[in-house]
């Protein structure tokens, strides 16, 4: 928690010179993961969540931005085990769960026009923070667990690492629309021995620069 604030401290501190521009951005997105039992790929299906958060744009060496951001990302999965799996339990057949996360990402973007409506493409590391979670599973015996997802060295893990990739367009009055692909690099299971559980995310968002000047083109007729 306490990297979560101080890299929202250091983007607001970026954010104070006058040439970088500061947007929010919300949106719908489809969450499964790449869930492997054994190296035994399990059974996966979609779970809809939403991320909402703050990036910027800083001038790096056009058409080269530096474009860090910050968001909150609702994940999860739903998966069906062919094999044992701990966690959620040894006796499980499947598992649903539902997963609070806060993001930091370090991204480059790259504007395809120098011409204030244009497209453009992101792509680099991210930080996820697994701050809580709810899981729902069906034991062989046929009864139902619902409960918080246990965070430890020896469960979940509250920390992973993705790859971000994004394509969008920005337009005149800084309004962004953009789609998303995160590709899970580190497994959120901790236990040993257990399933890897790596995130795969699509989503798509829009958003608003808060602080861009607004262009205004002189049309009157010059002597």
């Amino acid at each position: 928690m306490r990297a979560i604030i101080l890299s929202a401290l250091i983007t607001i501190s970026i954010a104070d010179h006058a040439q970088n521009q500061v947007g929010i951005f919300i949106g719908p997105q489809a969450t499964k993961t790449k869930y492997l039992i054994l190296n035994q790929t399990q059974k996966n299906e979609l779970r809809y969540g939403f991320q909402a958060g703050m990036n910027m744009k800083v001038p790096f060496e056009a058409p080269l931005f530096f474009a860090p951001s910050i968001f909150y990302s609702m994940k999860g999965y739903k998966v069906t085990y062919t094999e044992f799996a701990f966690p959620p339990d040894t006796a499980a057949t499947n598992n649903q769960t539902t997963i609070h996360t806060v993001e930091l990402a370090a991204l480059l973007q790259f504007d395809f026009s120098n011409k204030p409506g244009h497209f453009f493409i992101k792509g680099g590391p991210s930080l996820d923070f697994q701050l809580f979670g709810k899981e729902q599973f069906t034991l062989k015996s046929g009864s139902v667990v619902k409960r918080n997802m246990k965070f430890s060295f020896g469960d979940y893990g509250h920390y992973s690492a993705n790859m971000l990739a994004q394509f969008g367009y920005e337009t005149v009055d800084g309004f962004m629309i953009f789609a998303q692909y995160t590709h899970g690099l580190a497994s959120i299971n901790n236990a040993d021995g257990g399933p890897q559980i790596r995130h795969r995310i699509f989503g798509i968002s829009i958003g608003k620069y808060l602080n861009r000047k607004k262009i205004v083109i002189d049309t009157r007729n010059k002597e």
